[in-house]
């Protein structure tokens, strides 16, 4: 399957297309859980949720005191600017 545009809304890919996605950034599914993913890079670790209007991004022990740091992006933004956001980090 091949992605549409960078610039396409979120609400335009089908649900394999977006798992492609999430797994070519390097986030893993959890299986008991399929809606759930995590990421790791070496300054930090989330985990994303497929909720039903949009991604909800944990960023875990990212806060000043440790607790997590939610972020939410709706599925009208474009695939690449919610990349942008989540890779960016907390």
């Amino acid at each position: 399957m091949t992605l549409p545009a960078p610039d396409t809304p979120l609400y335009n890919h089908p649900l394999p297309m977006i798992e492609q996605w999430l797994s070519s950034l390097g986030c893993q599914q959890d299986q008991q859980n399929l809606n759930s993913w995590t990421v790791t890079t070496p300054n930090w670790k989330a985990e994303l949720s497929l909720d039903v209007e949009e991604i909800i991004v944990s960023y875990l022990g990212a806060g000043a005191d440790g607790s997590d740091v939610k972020r939410a992006f709706k599925y009208s933004l474009s695939r690449e600017d919610v990349e942008a956001a989540v890779l960016s980090g907390p």
